[in-house]
């Protein structure tokens, strides 16, 4: 396994591997890996000559500093994940490395979409994903890149700047890897203590019921209220929202939609004072 921290030293070593024709997956991580990472690491294997896995704590998608300083990090335990996992080759830069111009503050607009849930209580978090993994596909110039259906709306976002930027890379959205007890693994899953983790498997089974509910009554909105009402109730659990979205342009459900479409219903909560998000999707088939 090899590990680069410059742009230039990967690039050289990337133009050496596609002299061979040999293909490059890209799995963009800010570290702390886990079993979803792995999952993807696996994914890209499978597809592709060579691995590239980047791990760097962007900045311009926290909005909150006090989460960002607490965002775990060890380099050198993820380091050795990876080698365990088979993955050719790491990026890990530094912040300059990344932002040489630490005063130049480039934005993306993605419109509605990123005015909506996540983007609603974290103003500015997908302009920051959207300027890392666009430099991320211009650093590494995959031919796939990996990405966890967790963060479902991210995934959305990151087709929508591949169309409209024209990248030339195929996008690969992998199923939300799970905890025994249903819990979506998470970096921020570390910061749970053992009542929290368990109380935390909650919001999955909820988000289930409303799938249930829903696909049985074909009842969107009553589906999501009486799954409010209940995680409402839970201590510790505080919810900050649940939504249906159209998978088709995820805007928010706020009427009956038609037979067959996909719907997702995602959720954001704090349990304690750790934030996390989940999702289910499925295909709205009641008459």
């Amino acid at each position: 396994m090899k590990v680069f921290s410059t742009i230039k030293s990967l690039q050289n070593h990337l133009k050496s591997v596609r002299a061979q024709k040999r293909s490059i997956g890209l799995v963009p991580t800010m570290g702390s890996l886990h079993k979803g990472h792995h999952a993807l690491i696996a994914q890209s294997r499978k597809e592709n000559d060579v691995t590239v896995c980047s791990i760097f704590v962007n900045r311009k998608q926290f909005n909150n500093k006090k989460d960002l300083q607490k965002y775990p990090r060890n380099l050198a335990n993820d380091l050795q994940f990876l080698k365990s996992w088979g993955c050719d080759t790491v990026f890990a830069p530094s912040e300059k490395e990344i932002y040489p111009n630490s005063e130049a503050e480039l934005t993306i607009n993605f419109g509605t979409v990123d005015k909506i849930l996540e983007g609603k209580f974290r103003p500015g978090h997908f302009s920051g994903v959207g300027i890392i993994v666009s430099k991320l596909f211009n650093i590494v110039t995959p031919d796939r890149a990996y990405f966890g259906l967790k963060d479902i709306q991210q995934c959305f976002i990151i087709r929508h700047l591949v169309d409209e930027l024209s990248f030339g890379v195929k996008l690969r959205f992998l199923k939300t890897v799970r905890e025994e007890n249903g819990l979506a693994v998470s970096s921020r899953n570390k910061r749970l203590s053992k009542k929290e983790f368990d109380v935390a498997s909650d919001i999955f089974r909820i988000l289930n019921l409303a799938k249930k509910e829903i696909m049985v009554t074909g009842d969107i909105k009553g589906g999501i209220s009486n799954s409010k009402k209940i995680l409402k109730g839970m201590k510790p659990i505080e919810l900050e929202y649940m939504e249906p979205v159209n998978m088709k342009d995820f805007s928010i459900v706020t009427s009956e939609i038609q037979k067959d479409s996909r719907v997702a219903i995602c959720v954001a909560a704090y349990v304690g004072e750790v934030r996390l998000i989940d999702n289910v999707i499925f295909k709205l088939t009641h008459e």
